[in-house]
This record gives structure tokens, sequence and C-alpha cells, in this order.
């Protein structure tokens, strides 16, 4: 499945070069083309984490100001800002991206390398949290967008149980090359999709999609439709977050 990015409407184009030139402001550490893994909230002591993929020209600056509006205090938010690189569909802008999107047309190649790289990084995380002392089955992946692409990459393809996936307007990546086979360990794991029916970024059908390749992932899935929503969040999104972030990571 590719990612359906409209940049032939003037409004995304405006948004998302305000984005680069707010992102490149805020974190001119990016100049050097290093991940930013900083952006990690919580108490002295914590028994899980959550770690959140923000979209296409974000950062995880802001995702983890909102997250931390659904959690717990027992739980740890690793909110990582992606590096900057030139993106294809946008003639070569530099924006910060997990990876690299080509085009809208679904006959043009997915960025294999990059998405599989940016699912090692995210694995890299995962296994940092571990050797801290957090079960990998007290951990979350999420993301939004092209973040929350990579967090159902990352999160089924990974080796030990996870606690969930939170998907929130995304689609499933390199979903030609996405069999049962490749999910050990999370299979059956508990995921919730978030989508907006009336999303013109990544439309409410491809959500669709995903939503059937993930139901023969997991029994435990919920693809939550929200009428009116665009390409964002919403307060009934962010509670059904929290209700998933309760459910998966109670006090212990």
């Amino acid at each position: 499945m590719k990612c359906v990015f409209k940049c032939q409407n003037k409004f995304f184009i405006i948004l998302f070069l305000f984005l680069q030139i707010r992102t490149c402001l805020l974190q001119s550490q990016w100049k050097t083309q290093k991940r930013n893994t900083d952006s990690g909230v919580a108490n002295k002591k914590h028994s899980a984490s959550i770690i959140f993929l923000h979209g296409l020209g974000d950062t995880g600056d802001r995702w983890t100001i909102i997250l931390n509006t659904v959690k717990s205090s027992h739980i740890k938010i690793i909110s990582p800002s992606a590096r900057v690189i030139p993106i294809t569909i946008n003639h070569g802008t530099n924006m910060s991206a997990w990876f690299d999107i080509k085009g809208l047309d679904q006959t043009l190649l997915e960025d294999s390398d990059g998405i599989k790289n940016a699912t090692a990084f995210v694995h890299s995380l995962i296994e940092k949290e571990i050797s801290s002392g957090i079960p990998s089955n007290r951990i979350i992946i999420g993301g939004f967008s092209q973040g929350g692409a990579l967090a159902l990459h990352a999160g089924l393809t990974y080796h030990k149980r996870l606690a969930g996936i939170i998907a929130l307007s995304c689609w499933l990546p390199l979903s030609n090359l996405f069999t049962p086979s490749l999910v050990t360990a999370n299979r059956n794991i508990h995921i919730l999709q978030c989508h907006g029916e009336l999303d013109r970024v990544v439309p409410y059908g491809f959500g669709q999609l995903t939503a059937f390749f993930l139901q023969i992932m997991t029994k435990n899935f919920e693809f939550k439709t929200y009428p009116g929503l665009m390409h964002s969040v919403s307060p009934s999104v962010l509670a059904d977050i929290e209700r998933f972030i309760k459910l998966n990571l109670p006090v212990i």
C-alpha cells in the first residue's frame, strides 16, 4: 500500500512547508542528520513504556505533550524525532521523515530499505527499554500517519511479545510483501486503529484496507471510525487511546 499525500492540495503544501520551517527552528540538531531519541518522559519509577512515532514533517515533542494528557504516572513516553531527509513526492524537499515517500501511484516502489532501517531503529528503542528493566509485554508501540505505518510494521515484526500497537490515520507499509508468516511473537497482539472518515491525506479507504490485513494478523483488533474527522486527532480519539492504554498497561 502506498502513502497517499495530496501534494496537489495547496493547503497541505503550505501546512507541511510551515512544519518544515518550524522543525528546523526548533530542532537545529537535525542538521547533523541524526535521529533525536531524547524525548523520553517519565517519573523516576515507571513500569511501562510507550514508544510513539510522529508523522511526516512533525516532531516527537508535540506527541509527548499530547500523550502525557492520557497516560498514567507509571508510564514513560518515548517520542523520538525523525531525521530530515529529501522527500521524493515533495520534489526533494527536506522534511523530518522515517522513510521516503516516492509517490501516490500504487505501481511505484515503496522505500523498502528506508522502512526496514526505520523498523530496526524502533526495535533498538524497544531493546533499550528492555535493557532498562521494562518487559517487552509492558511496551506499546504507536504512531500517527507515517509514524503509525512504521509502528505497525515494527510492532508486528518484533520478535518478542509487546503490549499493543496504536495506529492513527495510517496504513500498513509493504503490504504486498506482508504475510501472516512474518508475524510470530505478536500474532493476536491488541491493536487500536483509528481513522477519520474525511481524511484526505491518508484516505479512509486505505484505513479500511489496512484493517482487512490486520484482522488476518490478530483477533484482538479494533478499527475505530470518526465521522467528520480529517487527518488529525480529536477528543474522541484521545479518549479511545486513554482507554487502550489503561487496558494494556495497567498499574502493577
